[in-house]
C-alpha cells in the first residue's frame, strides 16, 4: 500500500515538474491525430456514400479496410518507413500521418456506408415526391438523418488513433508517445505512467467533445 502511495505522489510530482513539456507533447499529438482524422473523413465519408451505389465494390473496399485494421500498429508504422524513405520522409510526421489515415478508414467508411444504405426508403420516396434531386436528397435528407451513426464512426476512429498515435513516437513523429518510449528506455516508471494517464485523458476529452458535436449536428427531430 505504501509503495503504491509513493508511486502515486511521484507521478503527481512528475506532472507538476514537467507540465509545460507534457502540454507541448499533447499539442503535437492532437495535431498529428487531428490532421489524420480530417483527411480520413474527407476520404472515408464520400467513399462510404459512393459505396452504397456499388455493392460489389463496397464488399471489396470494406474487406481491404478490415485487413488494414488487423495489421499490428508497430508493423504498419514499420512498413511506412521504407516507403516514405524514398522521398526522404521515412522518419517523422509523414509516415505516421499516413498510417493513422489508413487505420481510420474502416470505422468511418463502414459507418457511413451502413447509415446511408439503411436510410428508411419512405424518407427517400418523400424526398423524391417533393422534387429533390439526388444531391439535394443526400445533403438535406440522408446525411442529416445519419449523422449519429457517421459521427459514431468518427469518434471510434479518433479514440483509436489517439492510442495508436503513441507508436508514432518510435518513428520520430513526436506526441505523448515520447513519454512512454523514453520512459521504457530509461526504466522511468513515473514517466511511463504519466504518459499513459495523459493519453487516457486526451482520449476521454476527445470522445466527450465529439459526443457534444454529434448532438449539436443531429437534427432535433432525430435526436
Amino acid at each position: 500500500m505504501g509503495n503504491s502511495e509513493s508511486t502515486f505522489w511521484r507521478v503527481i510530482d512528475y506532472f507538476q515538474n514537467n507540465i509545460d513539456w507534457i502540454l507541448e507533447l499533447t499539442v503535437e499529438h492532437v495535431v498529428l491525430v487531428g490532421s489524420a482524422i480530417i483527411v480520413a473523413i474527407l476520404i472515408g465519408v464520400p467513399l462510404g456514400i459512393y459505396l452504397t451505389t456499388n455493392e460489389q465494390l463496397a464488399s471489396t473496399v470494406l474487406n481491404i479496410a478490415g485487413v488494414i485494421m488487423t495489421i499490428p500498429s508497430i508493423a504498419l508504422f514499420g512498413i511506412m518507413v521504407p516507403i516514405f524513405a524514398v522521398i526522404n520522409q521515412g522518419i517523422g510526421f509523414v509516415p505516421a500521418f499516413v498510417a493513422l489515415i489508413l487505420y481510420s478508414q474502416l470505422p468511418i467508411i463502414r459507418n457511413t456506408y451502413t447509415a446511408i444504405h439503411n436510410v428508411n426508403p419512405q424518407i427517400r420516396d418523400a424526398a423524391y415526391g417533393v422534387g429533390m434531386n439526388t444531391w439535394q436528397r443526400l445533403f438535406k435528407v440522408e446525411i442529416p438523418n445519419t449523422i449519429p451513426v457517421i459521427m459514431a464512426g468518427v469518434r471510434t476512429a479518433v479514440v483509436l488513433n489517439i492510442g495508436i498515435g503513441v507508436i508514432a513516437a518510435f518513428i520520430g513523429a513526436g506526441g505523448l508517445g515520447i513519454l512512454i518510449s523514453q520512459g521504457i528506455t530509461r526504466g522511468y516508471h513515473e514517466m511511463i505512467i504519466s504518459g499513459a494517464i495523459a493519453i487516457s485523458i486526451l482520449g476521454i476529452t476527445a470522445d466527450l467533445f465529439l459526443r457534444f458535436l454529434q448532438r449539436l449536428l443531429t437534427p432535433k427531430g432525430i435526436s
